[in-house]
């Protein structure tokens, strides 16, 4: 029996399983409410207290290998910024060249695994996360990026177990896609993984888009260069460790942290560079996109380039819309996590009918929202991300200047946090500045149109902004949201229909825009997966033909 077992054993590095197989149906996760006396309350503050007390470090992880350069940075708390979460490494360029060979060296097994099996662990990741991770994410989340208990829910748990429960199951999908075939010839299609690294640059303000990013690539047999937001190291440190729990192999997801600038350098300009996984800001999307262009000779392959970038995102109201619907709709979408979303509300246009009624309602939420410390769940808001938004936001309300007032908020406060209040602005110019570029902070401007002007109103909203991401209406009249429907079309990847503009859905709403918001290439569906994966065509012959001639080539 010893003999039969030590030859079982040797075999299985080859074996496969008999049969198609089938991930688990994804279902998105339940978010948990964290109510008073709840379990997952308990815990979750538990967390809160013993993460607060910690300072750890942070250091750099490729190849599977912890690596400390020696050149560090903080990471602290936005809404007390006096207090230090962690020390984390800055990856030089050597670090970033010992990545990319990490990942090169990495690459030959993991894309030759089966693809069920890649899924896997992203499958094992989502249910640590549901179950033994999820204090810890969501704690991270909250006081490294002042997010509540829970924005944090709905982000750092919810919308990253959905990732890799759902993206499994688009993968499936597009392998089952196999062309046609007769009884003469097998038609098959192979899809490959992308030749060389991927670089994922993810974003502050989702942590689901941090663990997204580089994941979604490597599920489908790429290896990744990871380089998360500065302000968001903390939660960005958790994923990663809890990728290795569910038993990520060393050099898939190679963890870069540093200078943007400098480690851009690096990955852009390197021959093996096949794919560009990112989410921030237009300027930063459209300097790597030049980078790449100036870089093309180099590469072995054209890089497969994926964006989502900015937003200016709106609501248009029609004169027969729900004022009280429409003035939740503008706190929530525009104030929940300090308006630090890409598809936060930040202008709206309201019928002269239904102003006064919509601010007042809109200023009367605004009075009763409270701000400060995410550890109290009292607080609606937290603080914005770092000095540099704060000095930002609080420039644009310092400088509304004519055409525009403030109606309510309006301050800011610096000392021990970055906090800004909700400020709303009406602007009577609808060529204000505040109508045009992106705050990305808790200000949404509003602009009043004469009832008549429904029409030229949908034509200014389309017109004004050079962004595409998301965007509602709100009516009661079935006509107006056909015209709306119809005339927004390009202005917004993501359409709601008398509903707030934010909070896509893995599964359910696939997320992103077009225009100066990004490819819109679709995160959290089929769309994005495609991007990651090169497909080969595969044609083998049962009966070849033996002679050259054709029929038509006989005599008469």
């Amino acid at each position: 029996m010893a003999g039969v077992s030590e030859k079982h054993e040797e075999s299985l590095p080859g074996a496969s399983f008999a049969g198609n197989r089938r991930v688990p149906p994804p279902v998105n996760e339940p978010v948990k409410g964290h109510a008073p006396g709840s379990p997952e309350r308990s815990e979750l503050k538990a967390r809160l207290r013993s993460m607060a007390a910690e300072r750890i470090e942070i250091p750099l992880v490729i190849g599977g290998k912890e690596v400390r350069s020696g050149n560090t940075a903080q990471a602290v708390m936005p809404h007390d910024h006096r207090h230090v979460l962690g020390d984390w490494h800055k990856a030089s360029a050597e670090n970033v060249q010992q990545a990319i060979a990490a990942a090169r060296a990495a690459h030959a097994e993991w894309s030759a695994w089966p693809w069920e099996d890649r899924a896997a662990v992203l499958l094992k990741a989502a249910e640590l996360l549901t179950t033994s991770w999820r204090a810890t994410l969501n704690a991270a989340t909250m006081l490294g990026q002042s997010k509540t208990a829970f924005q944090a829910e709905i982000d750092s748990a919810c919308e990253l177990i959905d990732f890799w429960r759902f993206n499994p199951a688009y993968a499936q999908q597009i392998y089952d896609e196999q062309p046609v075939s007769d009884h003469a010839t097998w038609n098959q299609l192979e899809y490959r993984p992308l030749e060389g690294f991927v670089y994922a640059v993810t974003p502050f303000n989702f942590t689901s888009i941090g663990g997204n990013l580089p994941t979604a690539p490597a599920l489908m047999g790429n290896t990744v260069l990871w380089k998360p937001a500065s302000s968001a190291l903390l939660s960005a440190h958790y994923i990663v460790k809890l990728l290795e729990a569910a038993g990520l192999p060393p050099g898939v997801v190679n963890f870069v942290p540093g200078d943007a600038a400098s480690v851009s350098e690096v990955a852009l300009s390197h021959p093996d560079l096949a794919g560009i996984h990112f989410t921030g800001s237009t300027a930063v999307f459209n300097g790597m996109w030049r980078a790449v262009g100036n870089n093309m000779d180099r590469y072995r392959s054209y890089p497969r380039i994926v964006g989502e970038t900015g937003g200016k995102d709106f609501i248009v109201a029609h004169p027969s819309a729900d004022p009280a619907a429409l003035a939740v709709a503008i706190a929530r979408g525009g104030f929940e996590y300090q308006g630090q979303k890409c598809s936060a509300v930040s202008r709206v246009y309201v019928p002269r009918s239904i102003w006064n009624d919509v601010r007042e309602r809109t200023v009367a939420i605004m009075r009763e929202l409270k701000m400060g410390d995410v550890a109290d769940f009292r607080n609606f808001m937290g603080a914005v991300i770092d000095r540099k938004a704060f000095e930002k936001i609080g420039g644009y309300i310092a400088e509304v200047g004519a055409g525009a007032r403030v109606v309510a908020g309006g301050k800011a406060r610096g000392e021990a946090g970055f906090f800004i209040e909700p400020t709303l602005v009406e602007a009577a110019d609808p060529g204000h500045r505040l109508l045009k570029e992106e705050v990305f902070g808790p200000v949404v401007t509003a602009h009043a149109y004469d009832d008549a002007k429904w029409h030229e109103t949908l034509r200014l909203v389309d017109s004004t902004s050079p962004y595409a991401l998301t965007g509602s209406v709100f009516a009661h009249d079935r006509r107006a949201i056909r015209e709306a429907a119809a005339a927004l079309r390009h202005a917004a990847g993501n359409f709601y229909v008398n509903d707030k503009p934010t909070g896509a859905v893995v599964g359910q709403q696939p997320f992103g825009g077009a225009r100066a918001s990004g490819t819109n290439d679709k995160a959290g569906s089929k769309l994005n997966l495609v991007r990651w994966v090169s497909a080969r065509a595969v044609k083998e012959s049962f009966a070849p033909p033996r002679d050259y001639r054709y029929p038509f080539m006989a005599e008469e």
